[in-house]
């Protein structure tokens, strides 16, 4: 998917809505157990309930990876269920030496076909390159994350007497490795504050936010600070959708968690967007 494409579809539906698929077999709604693969059958009335309103579904890798060959299953049918105007996701946060990158980048953009895979900077250029070559394909780079631990390395200073931070010298250096056509940043909705020094140097790259909903991360803050002039930002929502409800309703709840959050993004795109 182009970049023209994706706003294409943000513009069309009003939504810059990523929704997070981290299925946890063990909250899943008890009826599904009867299934014979209970996750894709949530995965699959989830995305049948909110297709309509968000522009991204990122399935976080690991839930799948935990349950061994019929997690891979579970994910390659809910990856068949996404209509193609969706932009997909594999938050997989991967990033090795040269070799296994093309790999990964094998396993999510040719066996899988995602869209897009996050990778994690730390190796260097020749660890994120591979993931690069393949047209149409993304990097979603980590760049300043809302865990607590990323005060230990991305909050320090650099040493050469700037002001700067360096996940800012992450940002500036991996920026020269692609365009805003190919690469994105993960940027943590409850590093809010940072948002502006973030645009400052990527002004026109897509970001990622996750922290919105149950992380307690503000989406009136992060798009008013982040929104650009096609959009720029994904917001994700994992938990405070998916989970809504434990009942039978799961699907029906889920979408009305979706809807409240598409139309508080319409507002914004109408303000800040136009």
């Amino acid at each position: 998917m182009t970049r023209a494409q994706l706003f294409e579809q943000i513009l069309k539906k009003k939504s810059y809505l990523c929704i997070g698929l981290d299925t946890d077999p063990k909250k899943l709604p008890q009826h599904l157990l009867d299934f014979e693969d209970p996750v894709f059958e949530f995965n699959r009335q989830i995305i049948e309930a909110t297709a309509d309103l968000c522009v991204a579904y990122k399935p976080n890798i690991a839930f799948y990876e935990a349950q061994g060959p019929k997690g891979w299953v579970s994910l390659e049918k809910t990856l068949e269920v996404i209509p193609q105007d969706i932009f997909t996701i594999a938050d997989a946060k991967r990033g090795d030496i040269g070799n296994t990158s093309e790999l990964y980048a094998r396993a999510f953009f040719e066996s899988m076909d995602f869209d897009s895979v996050t990778v994690a900077p730390y190796m260097g250029a020749d660890s994120v390159k591979p993931f690069l070559v393949k047209d149409g394909k993304w990097v979603i780079l980590l760049a300043l994350t809302s865990n607590p631990g990323s005060q230990d390395f991305q909050m320090l200073k650099l040493a050469d007497g700037s002001e700067e931070y360096l996940f800012e010298q992450v940002l500036r250096t991996s920026a020269t490795w692609a365009n805003s056509d190919q690469m994105m940043y993960v940027v943590g909705a409850t590093q809010g504050e940072f948002i502006e020094r973030v645009r400052a140097i990527v002004p026109d790259h897509f970001l990622l936010v996750p922290g919105v909903g149950a992380q307690g991360g503000s989406l009136e803050e992060i798009s008013r600070l982040g929104l650009n002039q096609q959009c720029g930002l994904l917001i994700n929502s994992s938990r405070a959708i998916i989970y809504a409800s434990s009942g039978e309703d799961f699907a029906e709840k889920a979408r009305e968690a979706a809807l409240e959050v598409q139309r508080e993004m319409e507002g914004y795109l109408e303000k800040y967007v136009g």
